[in-house]
């Protein structure tokens, strides 16, 4: 068995390896940037290395730095987690090369199954049904538009190299088509460094179900049944579960056959997810369920599938590399119950941008029915250089109805300060009769999406919960005048002014004080959680309290929502644009945004240039009205 293991990884899935690691008495290195000094990975395992500046190309991204890492430590082995270095041959095999054991299949199997045109000609010949598309090796604009209109819009362009959502565009006509396969081929020469693309057709009613597959160095290799993660937004997993809803018996010995085919096509070993979409106008059926993709590595969803069939799969993982065989045989494994797992991330739910900061306040309450996998604790930094996801809940249950309930009700009590997560915006996607009905497709979320509503402003109750608990904190502990700024304006003592950082109001106390959705409070000041969201309320210090908040899209003046990248520049200075003609796009957090224009006018300043790094707030293009054609009321 390995003895030492380093983890190339950070977050939530190095925590993860670290728990299962010291479970088997195998003792764990941490690797960490200058964002990651403090994070919670380096504090869990027993030694770490600094390995670069915070930028994922100049640390985590490093094979050589990693390894050295690993000598230098004496660390036997190297699990790769997920993302960074984990699907890369020429870092699978530098490890071996180097003496170390690799976590993960061999370099060959990783090859075979990377680029994604050449994984689906290995399909094909292995008797693997794959969606219909073109895959051929004429990367010219003009040929791939001639494939896409051939092939009939819908369309889905592919980065060949991709994964993890990152390189893919819908387009559902032909006009659309030269924009889309040039902010594709960014996305995909950014996050892979390899522009070329790929042509699919695109399922109308598609459902994402995917295969967990496992494979040993002694010939066997097993299926653990099936995960449907269909519920996405811009091609990133949300939630996902195991089993999948309407799943019948045939149906499923069909897909996962199929998978374990698709992995002893390429002798896999160790842990590897086939993707398959479904054509699921008629419900699942095994001839109309179609090979996408195999990801040669860990999934981030691997717990619903612990959690069904009650095994550890970094366990099965560690075990296999050290040349054991699969731990149990495909007839010793069986589903019990239901799993279903939401992605936490750190970003504000009203428009999805990423949030960045201290979590001074950070709290999530499984009450021992729910599974917590997080990578931050309380005072820890999310900082705008990795993914924003910050942890990962799990619930089980016996039946699918009752998981989703227990969910639910953790997400509602979930709390963050001053960052924000989108714990609101998951438990209103459980709450849908779709979904409870278990009717699901990749378009779930852009169907049901303009129904979600957050309140912009801190609620009336809010105000009168804070002030209700103030009052009574102040009169048990008898320093009421203590409370500077806690002004009375009645006899009765009956309200208070309060702040919460962006106005100022005066509030009854009268209500009765609800301790349950109190998750903290200071000396004048309380933090208050409903529905996932958290607000922050306390006394005003001097006069009113609420600032400006800036230049607005309102008044022309574009501004950063967000530390970023930016990735294309669109106007130059002087130039005439109309309403919603895209100016400026942004790269952060592995994701592209578009900044447009917020009326027709002129480009009256213009701060940014393409490659250049920005920070929130700042001023990157100045719009002025064309009076002409819109005159100022």
């Amino acid at each position: 068995m390995i003895e030492s293991l380093l983890i190339a990884n950070r977050g939530e899935i190095a925590c993860r390896i670290i728990r299962t690691a010291r479970a088997m008495g195998i003792r764990t290195v941490a690797v960490y940037s200058d964002a990651d000094a403090n994070a919670l990975h380096v504090r869990q395992a027993d030694e770490a290395v600094h390995i670069g500046p915070s930028p994922a190309r100049e640390s985590y991204l490093v094979g050589d730095k990693i390894i050295a890492a690993a000598k230098s430590t004496g660390a036997a082995a190297i699990h790769p987690g997920y993302g960074f270095l984990s699907e890369n041959a020429d870092f699978a095999q530098a490890v071996i090369d180097a003496g170390l054991v690799w976590v993960g299949p061999n370099s060959d199997s990783i090859r075979a199954m990377g680029l994604k045109d050449a994984a689906k000609a290995r399909m094909i010949a292995a008797g693997v049904p794959v969606t219909p598309g073109y895959l051929g090796e004429d990367q010219s604009p003009e040929r791939l538009q001639a494939e896409a209109d051939a092939i009939g819009y819908p369309v889905l362009i592919k980065a060949v190299a991709g994964g993890g959502g990152k390189g893919m565009r819908r387009v559902d006509a032909a006009q659309q088509f030269p924009e889309m396969l040039q902010s594709c081929k960014r996305e995909a020469a950014s996050s892979f460094g390899d522009d070329r693309v790929l042509i699919e057709k695109y399922i109308l009613s598609p459902r994402h179900i995917e295969v967990q597959v496992f494979g040993d160095t002694h010939g066997n290799v097993v299926h653990l049944f099936e995960r449907d993660c269909s519920l996405q937004r811009r091609h990133q997993k949300v939630i996902e579960e195991a089993p999948a809803p309407g799943m019948d018996e045939p149906t499923r010995e069909a897909i996962c056959a199929a998978a374990v085919r698709a992995a002893k096509a390429v002798d896999y070993v160790g842990a590897g997810t086939i993707e398959f979409i479904a054509d699921a106008s008629e419900g699942l059926r095994a001839d109309r369920i179609w090979f996408m993709e195999m990801n040669t590595r860990l999934q981030v969803e691997h717990p619903v599938t612990e959690e069904i069939t009650g095994q550890d799969l970094v366990e099965w993982q560690l075990r296999v590399a050290s040349g054991e065989p699969l731990p149990l045989r495909q007839d010793e494994l069986a589903i019990n119950g239901w799993a279903m797992e939401a992605r936490l991330y750190a970003e504000d739910p009203t428009n999805f941008l990423p949030s960045t900061g201290k979590l001074e306040l950070f709290g999530l309450d499984g009450h021992g029915q729910v599974r917590i996998d997080a990578g931050f604790e309380p005072g820890d930094v999310v900082t705008p250089f990795y993914d924003p996801m910050i942890a990962k809940l799990i619930a089980w249950a016996p039946e699918r109805e009752e998981a989703i309930s227990t969910l639910e009700r953790t997400l509602d009590a979930a709390e963050a300060w001053p960052i924000k997560i989108n714990a609101p915006f998951l438990s209103f996607c459980l709450s849908r009769d779709g979904f409870l009905a278990g009717d699901v497709t990749t378009s779930f979320i852009e169907q049901h999406l303009p129904d979600f509503e957050l309140p912009e402003t801190t609620p009336d109750f809010a105000w009168e919960d804070a002030a209700a608990y103030l009052r009574l904190q102040a009169s048990q502990e008898d320093c009421e005048d203590a409370l500077t700024g806690f002004r009375l304006n009645a006899p009765s003592q009956s309200k208070v002014w309060l702040s919460d950082g962006r106005q100022t109001r005066v509030a009854s106390t009268s209500r009765e004080t609800r301790q349950d959705v109190v998750r903290w409070h200071g000396e004048d000041a309380v933090w208050l959680t409903y529905a996932g969201k958290t607000y922050r309320l306390g006394v005003p210090r001097g006069r009113d309290v609420a600032g400006a908040e800036g230049g607005t899209a309102a008044d022309g003046a574009i501004l950063s929502p967000m530390p970023g990248r930016v990735t294309a520049v669109d106007i130059t200075p002087g130039a005439t644009v109309a309403k919603g003609q895209r100016l400026v796009t942004l790269e952060a957090m592995k994701m592209e945004h578009s900044l447009t224009a917020p009326f027709d006018g002129t480009v009256a300043e213009l701060n940014a240039e393409a490659g250049a790094q920005v920070s929130e707030g700042m001023l990157l293009v100045k719009v002025e009205r064309n009076e002409q054609t819109n005159p100022s009321p």
